[in-house]
């Protein structure tokens, strides 16, 4: 769903370049608390940075195995339910933002003009929806992990046809063409209503591997724990907190270890075995003629541009390799966001910093 540059008029892709700006900066405070927390409660918090780097990778691994949806139609993972649940809201929006940026400025997908759509509608819409109907069906669903994985496929699914509203609304406002809004928000809520099926698939089967493994890890997962009970003079009481047993540092080391080696595999192997048909809203737009006024991406020079490196003529090599750089980049771009965010977390919180009142 990357809107190019053209598609939407200068004064809304401003207007939406501030809402996004303004999001990033709520989204990087709010950050701190989830990839720096210090307290018992918070536990498992610390080793979030690091995850989170990955998640963002493997967002930008996925989003190249576009899957046929219909006729002449594909779909790709959006993201912002995935990070959101493993990581947290406010690094949710932080993870999918690093990627439509790398993806803009380094492969030519997503309209540099219109990168404030993009944040605002792939970023900042899928993870606020789904973050909040999540919470709200572990709410009411028994506090198992098994709910975690149902919510999580529920929150992806309603998340992706939430974000094709999101565009068609902003399409209503500034749109460069003039064609009846109904057809255009009939057509992307009906074709991405079908996206989201895949999304809360791999949002689910995602979100289920690694809850399986190490449930601390998953901020949607935490404190979802039941608390035992035990029966004094007569009447059930919860039973004092035990301390959790902190997890071997060797496994969180090997789960970063295969997410990565999983990402570099689907991007830099299994992306080359995608659907090459247009996505969701390349096809809407074809079909109903709203990208008469696109225009030129202005990275379509890089090196790197629509997923291939330039100057390799076997395309299996140039997409495959192409796809590893990306997964290589995001990872490292992604995680020094989020130390950075941790270490101010951490200074913040140091006893230096800590003023008393008298």
């Amino acid at each position: 769903m990357h809107v190019p540059d053209g598609f939407i008029d200068a004064p809304t892709s401003a207007v939406t370049g501030v809402v996004a700006a303004g999001a990033i900066a709520v989204s990087l405070r709010g950050a701190r608390r989830e990839l720096g927390g210090i307290s018992r409660a918070e536990r498992g918090a610390e080793r979030t940075a690091p995850l989170a780097g990955l998640v963002a990778a493997f967002i930008f691994a996925v989003q190249m195995l576009n899957f046929p949806v219909a006729a002449g139609t594909s779909g790709h993972l959006l993201g912002g339910a995935l990070a959101a649940i493993l990581v947290g809201p406010y690094t949710g929006v932080l993870c999918v933002s690093v990627v439509l940026l790398l993806q803009g400025i380094l492969f030519a997908d997503g309209g540099l003009t219109a990168l404030g759509v993009n944040i605002t509608d792939m970023a900042i819409v899928t993870t606020v929806v789904a973050y909040a109907l999540f919470r709200g069906l572990v709410k009411v669903l028994p506090r198992t992990r098994r709910s975690v994985t149902v919510a999580s496929f529920v929150a992806a699914l309603v998340s992706v046809p939430a974000a094709a509203l999101a565009f068609t609304l902003l399409y209503w406002i500034g749109g460069t063409t003039d064609v009846a809004i109904g057809k255009v928000a009939t057509a992307m809520i009906g074709v991405h209503v079908l996206i989201g099926i895949g999304e809360a698939a791999i949002t689910a089967l995602t979100v289920g591997a690694v809850v399986a493994v190490r449930p601390d890890l998953v901020y949607g997962a935490r404190g979802l724990t039941q608390r035992l009970k035990l029966r004094v003079n007569g009447e059930l009481v919860d039973a004092p907190a035990a301390e959790p047993v902190p997890a071997p540092a060797r496994s969180h080391r090997t789960l970063w270890i295969t997410g990565l080696v999983t990402s570099l595999v689907l991007a830099g192997f299994v992306s080359f075995y995608a659907s090459a048909d247009p996505d969701g809203l390349e096809k809407v737009a074809a079909d109903k003629g709203i990208d008469e006024k696109t225009e030129e991406h202005a990275s379509s020079g890089s090196p790197l541009a629509d997923y291939g490196v330039e100057d390799i003529a076997n395309a299996r090599v140039s997409g495959g390799l192409a796809g590893v750089i990306g997964v290589g980049v995001t990872v490292v771009a992604g995680s020094a966001v989020f130390w950075s965010v941790r270490r101010r977390r951490d200074d913040d919180a140091s006893p230096t910093n800590t003023h008393t009142t008298v």
